[in-house]
């Protein structure tokens, strides 16, 4: 079965960004939770879904120079 929800160090290991990053991206409303009891869970679908809305759309022209190529 795959994993529907992470712990806080689970979702801020995933995105490579530190703990007190991620929750503050939690608090001011950018990525969703929920709780389960006492817990705080990130939905590996919110994360799926704050990427897809975060990644700049690229071109032929800046990707190349995005890896290094010419542009």
């Amino acid at each position: 079965m795959q994993t529907l929800l992470l712990r806080p160090d689970e979702a801020a290991a995933a995105l490579g960004i530190s703990r007190s990053k991620l929750y503050a991206l939690l608090a001011d409303g950018s990525l969703p939770w929920v709780r389960v009891g006492r817990s705080l869970r990130v939905p590996c679908e919110g994360l799926a879904a704050w990427i897809r809305d975060h990644t700049a759309p690229t071109t032929g022209a800046s990707r190349a120079r995005a890896v290094g190529g010419e542009g």
